[in-house]
């Protein structure tokens, strides 16, 4: 998903409250469907809170120990884990997890 400003991100969740669709929204705001949809959801889950204004988020290793071990060992989707944490995008928790495997099964700080 491209960068989206705060305020875009505001904007794309009452457009799709409004009643457009999923395509004209990605085509608006140039992201995937699959990120408008992420975006939609995650802001459902945990309301406008979730959405960073200024820098990223570090996550502890517990934590990323906590949702790799959900997709690996529970086999739960990364989609689900990641909204369910509130994670900005699935691509996070994805990229997590590669690392993790590259790295012999350790967490990457």
């Amino acid at each position: 998903m491209s960068k989206l400003s705060y305020e875009n991100k505001i904007n794309l969740y009452n457009d799709k409250k409004a009643g457009l669709s999923v395509n004209s929204i990605s085509k608006k705001y140039s992201i995937r469907a699959s990120g408008v949809n992420y975006l939609f959801k995650l802001i459902d889950i945990h309301g406008y809170d979730v959405l960073r204004t200024n820098k990223n988020k570090d996550y502890a290793k517990y934590e990323k120990q906590e949702a790799i071990n959900r997709v690996l060992i529970n086999n739960e989707p990364i989609w689900t884990v990641a909204l369910d944490i509130g994670l900005p995008s699935d691509g996070l928790l994805s990229a997590w997890i590669s690392k993790y495997k590259e790295n012999g099964y350790n967490i990457v700080e």
